[in-house]
């Protein structure tokens, strides 16, 4: 058998998925490669992180106390309070709904109409009409309308996660408007999970976390991308067509 190199490999599998492929038809049957232990901040593509900070304040202590500027007690409450803390948001969402309707009409009309004297004329008619003609039943019109429709909602929806937010704002009321984002790979999946919203300091726990039910303005978002999702998703034309197509 010849073997087939590389090149070869990726001439063929190019027009699909480039050379990608081509490693992928390399390592059937082999065991996934571990990759070394690397220092983050020298790969390409690095970028530092830049989170909102709070301002700096000089911190000065007085002679002979342990007490410093600022502070309110020998402990530190752990609660976000400034630009650039953290919080635990525990997500719990169980969203249940169950709607149906029915709705049935019905109408039936019926009219007759006819002429039993008209000054000897109906007499004079019948030569005129077709035979079996009867003045008493000129017109004889009936309609009947009947219309039924019936839906029905049932949709059950559970999410429960735990994900980290930052204070990106602090209001003029003490409210802190947070944002916390979440990526999971597994293999070529990859989850994210988005909270956002404005929380008050008050309903922070000691713990310094805070229930999703108690976010204002609460923006939550959970989905994904990878092989997974585009094989689940109809293909560009089809989605095009479904779009432009008025049947």
């Amino acid at each position: 058998m010849r073997p087939v190199t590389l090149l070869g490999v990726c001439l063929i599998a190019g027009p699909l998925a480039g050379c990608g492929a081509a490693d992928r038809l390399a390592n059937i049957g082999k065991q996934p490669s571990l990759s070394p232990i690397e220092n983050p901040v020298t790969q390409p593509g690095y970028k530092a992180v830049r989170m909102p900070m709070p301002e700096a304040q000089p911190v000065s202590y007085q002679p002979n106390s342990l007490w410093r500027s600022g502070a309110t007690a020998f402990f530190k409450d752990p609660r976000a309070k400034q630009v650039g803390d953290l919080l635990t948001v525990k997500v719990d969402i169980t969203d249940k709904a169950e709607i149906e309707n029915t709705t049935k009409r019905s109408r039936s009309n019926e009219e007759q109409s006819g002429i039993s004297n008209l000054f000897g004329f109906e007499t004079k008619a019948a030569s005129i009409f077709p035979k079996g003609f009867d003045p008493t039943n000129l017109a004889n019109a009936s309609s009947t309308a009947s219309s039924e429709g019936a839906g029905s909602v049932d949709r059950k929806e559970t999410l429960t996660t735990n994900v980290a937010a930052v204070v990106t704002q602090v209001l003029p009321n003490g409210s802190l408007v947070i944002e916390g984002k979440q990526e999971i790979r597994v293999n070529f999946e990859v989850r994210e999970l988005i909270v956002a919203g404005v929380v008050r300091t008050e309903d922070i726990d000691s713990d310094n976390t805070i229930p999703s039910e108690k976010i204002a303005q609460a923006r939550i978002a959970y989905g994904g991308r990878g092989q997974i999702t585009d094989v689940q998703q109809p293909r560009y034309g089809q989605q095009v067509m479904d779009v432009l197509l008025p049947f």
